[in-house]
């Protein structure tokens, strides 16, 4: 039996993250489980056919661990499959993508990025609900007009890890004191 789909769990810092793709790229990705069978378990019936193949992820498989070790990795150049998404998830991905690992933007920046509305920030919140590539579309990074951080984790709250991302985040970025040279 060939199967369109590849799978592959492995262990980070933070936990354990699961990726499927299609010969077109990255379909879904999980924040970090408990185990390989919740990760599984989150990326869908899809998986459930998936041939694992951790060959195939060996270069987003390094690069995720040191992000989660707190290295400085970029993930704009992984190509993804967002096949069945609609336009407006499509754009607001995108736009998501353009934020600079450390920053932080608003849904409505995010809105008004996607679609030219800023009053559209509900539907970019969706968007971000239904990310199915965390980190690599870095939805951590969209926060409230106010700052405030909103829900994270494919609709569960799981406000600290986003904080812990972006805490993450900004202490890779500074610049080390003079102390620390």
């Amino acid at each position: 039996m060939n199967t369109p789909y590849l799978f592959d769990a492995f262990e980070t810092r933070l936990g354990w993250v699961g990726l499927l793709a299609s010969d077109s790229g990255i379909r879904r990705a999980t924040l970090p489980r408990v185990s390989p069978e919740d990760c599984a378990a989150e990326l869908g019936k899809d998986a459930e056919t998936a041939a694992p193949d951790p060959e195939r992820f060996a270069d987003i498989r390094g690069r995720l661990i040191r992000y989660f070790d707190g290295r400085d990795e970029r993930f704009d150049d992984v190509p993804l499959d967002l096949s069945g998404a609609s336009e407006f998830h499509r754009r607001a991905w995108a736009a998501c993508r353009t934020i600079p690992r450390g920053e932080t933007r608003s849904y409505k920046w995010l809105a008004n990025a996607a679609a030219g509305n800023p009053n559209a920030a509900r539907a970019a919140g969706g968007a971000m609900a239904r990310n199915r590539v965390p980190i690599i579309i870095p939805c951590h990074r969209v926060v409230g007009t106010d700052g405030a951080l909103r829900g994270f984790g494919n609709g569960q709250t799981r406000i600290g890890l986003k904080r812990r991302l972006l805490d993450m985040e900004s202490s890779a970025n500074r610049a080390p004191t003079l102390w620390e040279r």
